[in-house]
């Protein structure tokens, strides 16, 4: 393994510099280093590991292509995300014709999010299931938000990117995203809450 593979933050923009210049290997070190977060934050968005594995594909090839188009403004990351989660919106709209929310539908960023009444669970869900059913609990509630929520949800919680870089890549003002994400939040609370307490009544039942 090359000491490039191990990129720092710090070596991000020598990286960048050098495959500018042609140099493949560094493009490698580049892709090395976040072809398995942008292949997970686009399974993600696209539920789906073919899917997501074109995203990744279309991504770097895109990146290659337009490596001269990033000016270093912001960090490579956050350019290689905008460019995957277009890619990941664009699989969806192909292979969903679900026109309840449009992706790019305009979100108003003032006090109109009202939070609902939300049952307080009983116990800790740590406690009733295994790590692994938590796991694919919450797995299931991200993928049933629509993908305008769904997309700032896992940048900003999934991928730990800041609501500025998330606001970049997504090319949003930090006030949407800010919205989108408490919209978010809020939707899987509720659809935790049910979730867990539907399983709870049905345990029940067998006692």
């Amino acid at each position: 393994m090359s000491s490039t593979t191990i990129a720092s933050a710090f070596d991000e923009a020598d990286l960048v510099a050098k495959a500018k210049a042609g140099d493949a290997d560094a493009f490698t070190d580049l892709v090395n280093q976040y072809e398995r977060r942008v292949f997970r934050m686009a399974k993600q968005i696209t539920q789906n590991d073919e899917d997501a594995e074109d995203v990744l594909q279309e991504t770097f090839l895109k990146a290659y292509s337009h490596l001269d188009d990033f000016q270093g403004n912001s960090k490579f990351y956050t350019w290689l995300v905008r460019i995957a989660v277009n890619e990941a919106l664009m699989k969806l709209r192909k292979r969903r014709s679900d026109k309840t929310v449009p992706l790019d539908e305009p979100i108003d960023t003032g006090e109109d999010v009202v939070a609902r009444e939300v049952a307080v669970w009983e116990d800790n869900p740590e406690q009733r299931y295994s790590r692994e059913e938590m796991a694919n609990i919450l797995d299931e509630a991200v993928q049933s938000l629509k993908p305008a929520y769904r997309t700032v949800f896992v940048l900003r919680d999934i991928e730990e990117m800041s609501i500025e870089e998330t606001a970049e890549a997504l090319d949003l003002s930090i006030s949407a995203v800010k919205s989108r994400l408490l919209r978010a939040r809020l939707q899987l609370r509720e659809k935790l809450t049910r979730q867990f307490k539907r399983k709870g009544d049905d345990a029940l039942a067998y006692l």
